[in-house]
């Protein structure tokens, strides 16, 4: 999952952008990057790393302009050397960057033509520069001087059209202004929003609505699925819809665990969807264990609070915080590597024994992906004295890989994958494993905006939304993104050499 962000602005939005992948940073921790346009020069910095890290005055200076895009990456099938961190730029035609969170899943495909029929070079394995390519080569195959937004929506038109998966993305063409764009089936969140300034109006599109919220800006919409948005340099908004049959199909993990909850989806309160999913989850439980003996309801911050919080309420059980944070420490769920993923979630959580000990605990969780956490978790409430560990998963068991642009890893590490519920509760190692029911958690999403068409709930059920996922391109996904794979490449990096400098 990635995070991104463009402002077209009436003063310098080094600062902006910068204040805006903080907020972001949630979505990704392992590059970030900033461009911004000034006098006619693109002026760049990015490199691995939190934003914090990445960037230090002596950059933040040379990020001149009035208009930029920014990006935070985790990374899914490309690796995670700094030449994979983004914005990604094209010098042909005009100078355009482009920054992307999602998944192409005909990116083999559409690599080999770039290189054939396009005479185009793509120097990374990230499809993320496979997308800057075509969008740069659908501008150049009209063959003009200087373009208008006419032109810049024909030529999304034309990505739409060759591209499948899962993506948004925002692009800056140099002394033309900022792009925002979204797949026909509307996957992945971008919103838009604007604030107005003594000097004039200032527009920003980003992966979520709490980064507008922010930095002062108003949030307008969602972009439509296929729908794109140009910002002129002088500030001027203009939208098409560029794709025809689209279907608003998100992803319903955004809601589960990626977005942050003061962020609104999709005309859907994050917040309130896992609410409502605690509700589902505590009547599921009144439903199968009518005579359940849980003494505390704790959750396992910081995603499942809200549901764990609502679940206790409904089931009419004590609620405590059992499990004390570690703020310094990353997401699990993104680390790179397995390893590191295991060492990091003792460093970020401790328990407070006196929650649990001689206690029936029901641990609240938002999902299960691989396991290693649930299980590391349980055995931390058994050290500090719980009778009994039960476990709650807000979402359904996690059974295939994402393909839309999570870093769900092989389908074998998944560790509900051909397994039963029952079977999993013995690998993690509590005494009752309960997780939510799909079509209960589909409700709670979807009550927040009955006009949502469907959801992408892949991960869930293997209904691949966009219809091209065959079983050989799942086995060749998982030659690139199980931890064995991932660790490889990681190896060979630190042998490598890296051609691409930072600006």
């Amino acid at each position: 999952m990635c995070g991104i962000v463009g402002i077209v602005g009436q003063q310098p939005v080094n600062q902006s952008l910068y204040d805006a992948l903080l907020v972001l940073q949630h979505r990704g921790q392992d590059a970030a990057g900033i461009v911004t346009y000034d006098n006619g020069k693109l002026h760049l910095r990015k490199n691995n790393g939190l934003a914090r890290d990445v960037f230090h005055t002596r950059h933040m200076i040379n990020l001149k302009g009035r208009m930029g895009i920014g990006h935070v990456r985790y990374p899914t099938a490309g690796g995670s050397s700094s030449a994979e961190a983004q914005p990604f730029y094209v010098n042909s035609p005009y100078g355009i960057v482009l920054a992307h969170n999602g998944n192409l899943t005909n990116s083999d495909e559409l690599k080999r033509d770039l290189y054939q029929d396009d005479l185009r070079h793509i120097n990374t394995e990230s499809d993320s520069e496979i997308l800057l390519n075509i969008l740069a080569h659908e501008l150049q195959s009209q063959g003009k001087l200087r373009i208008n937004e006419q032109d810049i929506f024909q030529a999304v038109a034309g990505v739409h059209k060759r591209c499948r998966g899962g993506y948004a993305a925002v692009a800056m063409i140099a002394g033309y202004g900022i792009l925002g764009f979204r797949d026909p089936y509307g996957i992945r969140p971008i919103v838009f929003g604007k604030r107005e300034t003594q000097e004039g109006c200032e527009y920003m599109i980003a992966s979520e609505s709490v980064a507008l919220d922010a930095l002062g800006f108003d949030l307008v919409r969602d972009l439509e699925p296929g729908e794109a948005i140009f910002i002129d340099m002088l500030g001027n908004p203009h939208s098409c819809k560029c794709a025809a049959n689209t279907v608003l199909s998100p992803c319903i993990f955004e809601y589960v665990y990626f977005a942050r909850p003061d962020s609104i989806i999709d005309n859907v309160f994050v917040h309130k969807a896992r609410s409502r999913m605690g509700k589902k989850l505590a009547n599921k439980i009144k439903r199968v264990w009518p005579d359940h003996d849980i003494d505390v309801v704790i959750p396992i911050p910081d995603t499942s609070r809200t549901a764990a919080l609502q679940l206790a309420f409904t089931l009419g059980v004590k609620y405590n915080e059992g499990f004390i944070k570690n703020r310094y420490i990353g997401r699990t769920f993104i680390m790179p590597g397995q390893q590191v993923r295991k060492k990091s979630v003792r460093q970020k959580l401790n328990a407070i024994d006196s929650e649990f000990r001689g206690k029936n605990v029901l641990l609240v969780d938002d999902s299960i992906v691989r396991g290693t956490t649930s299980q590391q978790i349980i055995q931390m409430a058994r050290e500090a004295g719980a009778k009994k560990v039960y476990f709650a998963s807000a979402a359904p068991p996690v059974r295939f890989p994402n393909v839309y642009g999570i870093d769900m890893p092989a389908a074998s590490e998944l560790v509900a994958h051909r397994r039963t519920e029952d079977e999993v509760r013995e690998i993690i190692g509590c005494d009752k494993l309960i997780y939510q029911d799909l079509d209960d958690l589909v409700e709670a999403v979807h009550e927040g905006n009955r006009k949502i068409d469907r959801f992408d709930t892949s991960c869930f059920d293997c209904d691949y939304v966009t219809g091209d996922v065959s079983t050989q391109y799942l086995e060749q996904l998982e030659l690139l993104r199980s931890d064995e794979a991932k660790g490889s490449r990681e190896e060979a990096a630190d042998f490598g050499i890296d051609l691409h400098n930072d600006l």
